[in-house]
């Protein structure tokens, strides 16, 4: 059946009219046009803002010589004192011999200070480059550095001559040490024969909010970031040479002719194609990596059932010619301990195989596991076949509580158990303990056995794998703490084997799981 190719329809079909290169210009320019006009928008923001601060200073500064115009001259040091505090700003007035005839600074804590950038944290030098950034981009304008005179008299501020000769309020703006507005407004006080007064002030709030508006300005261009997406998506839709090919690749490894499929990985590729393309690469890689794991499962099996399978048609060869019954009472034994052993494997290889599936279905649900391995206690005192005990240190109700599947959690503690008694030596004892620690519940479980070595301790938990004792050959699958590590990864939790803390010989198995709040 021949397939048409997807082309847009509808509002889109005029796409088709246009190439590629011009689509994603248009997305981008769109995108750049939202962000220039962004810009600019708060270079009008910033200027608003500073004139708005500027004619709020000079008002002020009206206000505060038309007061002083009514007071005495030696009664005004503490008016300015309390004037400065409350429009956080300096003031000061000037005779009219140029001296500095009172400072709202006088006895009291300034109201502002000039912030030196190298004494300043890194972020606030990089809040900086970008406030230097911006202003380059809208090309603006920069006040004159303000540097404090070395000697604080009327001609050291032009403002403030201006406004003695003149009468009117007289504003300069300056900027800061550290790039903040710094606004001088002088009025002469009445007639002039009482002086002139200064106000200034560090308007760091101008810059505050230009870079709070910046931040909201963030959510527009996230919001421009998204309307490309979408205008985006129609792109992916044209862009169909490099996914057919990787529509090819896939559609052999479904076949599953070849084994070794070649998926184009597209290495110079950085876009989102790229990263399909290497994920489906590894995707193939994983999917055979699987492949051969079943392979080689399906060998172990094959390999497991041949020996006990041999030594079962053995055993019944010879009952056919032994007429003595000791003899054929021990060759049924051995026929019983391996359909046993035959009954074992089939039952854990079915397990192992359908373990993964079942615990990616299962409902988790709360699950103590202080009664649930007390329950279980006499079970493994009646399996114990050389007078192992059993020591289990039950920890507080409900202190030790996971989410899971209990019956895979029964399975995961009988095996660990199982392993702990086989382990053994006689009259050994296996201890049990399970508790809370911090957010995790642990569970612990340690024998007197030989211990296993360090090198061991990850190959133990390998399908198959067996260092059990010879009186124990038959009796178990190799497959018991494979399904063990199965199970508690398929609850996320972990299984470690450490040295008995005691120092004594033996194995401790610890099983750490996701503690759960109730």
């Amino acid at each position: 059946m021949e397939r048409n190719e997807i082309a847009p329809s509808g509002p889109w079909a005029w796409t088709r009219r246009i190439s590629l290169r011009h689509r994603i210009l248009a997305v981008n320019v769109f995108a750049v046009a939202i962000l220039a006009g962004s810009i600019f928008y708060l270079d009008s923001f910033r200027a608003s803002l500073t004139e708005a601060r500027v004619d709020r200073a000079r008002s002020e500064t009206e206000m505060i010589a038309h007061t002083l115009t009514a007071i005495p001259e030696d009664a005004r040091q503490p008016i300015l004192v309390r004037l400065g505090q409350d429009s956080r700003a300096r003031l000061r007035i000037y005779g009219r011999d140029g001296g500095l005839a009172a400072d709202s600074w006088i006895g009291v804590q300034p109201t502002y200070s000039l912030r030196d950038p190298a004494n300043e944290p890194w972020y606030r030098e990089v809040a900086r480059w970008l406030d230097n950034g911006f202003d380059a981009i809208v090309g603006a304008e920069r006040p004159p550095l303000y540097v404090p005179p070395a000697v604080d008299t009327l001609s050291a501020w032009p403002e403030a001559v201006a406004a003695m000769r003149g009468g009117g309020p007289v504003e300069m703006l300056r900027r800061a040490p550290d790039g903040t507005p710094f606004i001088a407004t002088a009025r002469r006080i009445g007639d002039g024969r009482s002086g002139v007064l200064l106000l200034t002030i560090n308007a760091r709030d101008v810059r505050h909010s230009v870079r709070a508006e910046r931040g909201s300005l963030l959510l527009i261009l996230a919001a421009t970031l998204i309307v490309s997406i979408l205008l985006s998506r129609f792109l992916a839709r044209t862009i169909a040479t490099p996914l057919r090919k990787l529509a090819q690749a896939a559609h052999r490894v479904r076949l599953g002719r070849d084994r070794e499929v070649d998926v184009p990985v597209l290495p110079r590729r950085r876009d989102e194609i790229g990263q399909l393309a290497r994920a489906l690469a590894d995707m193939t890689q994983s999917l055979r990596h699987r492949i051969d794991a079943t392979d080689a499962f399906a060998a172990d099996v094959t390999h497991e059932l041949k020996n006990p399978l041999a030594s079962l048609r053995s055993a019944v060869d010879t009952l056919e010619r032994v007429e003595d019954p000791a003899l054929r009472r021990q060759m049924l034994d051995v026929v019983r301990q391996d359909v046993c052993r035959l009954d074992r494997l089939v039952v854990d290889i079915a397990e192992a195989s359908r373990l993964d599936a079942e615990l990616s279905r299962a409902r988790f649900e709360p699950v103590d596991l202080g009664p649930l391995i007390e329950s279980m206690v006499p079970l493994w005192e009646e399996r114990s076949t050389r007078g192992v005990q059993i020591a289990f240190a039950r920890p507080r109700v409900r202190t030790a509580i996971v989410s899971g599947d209990e019956s895979r959690l029964k399975r995961l503690i009988d095996n660990l158990v199982d392993n702990a008694i086989s382990f053994s030596p006689e009259g050994g004892v296996v201890e049990i303990r399970a508790a809370a620690v911090g957010e995790e519940v642990h569970v612990s479980i340690q024998d007197e056995g030989p211990g296993v070595p360090g090198d061991a301790r990850e190959a133990i938990f390998l399908r198959f794998h067996s260092m059990r004792p010879e009186e124990d050959f038959g009796r178990h699958s190799g497959l018991g703490l494979a399904i063990a590590r199965a199970i508690v990864e398929g609850h996320g939790g972990s299984i470690e084997i450490e040295d008995r803390a005691d120092g004594a010989s033996g194995a401790r198995f610890v099983v750490r799981f996701p503690g759960v709040t109730e």
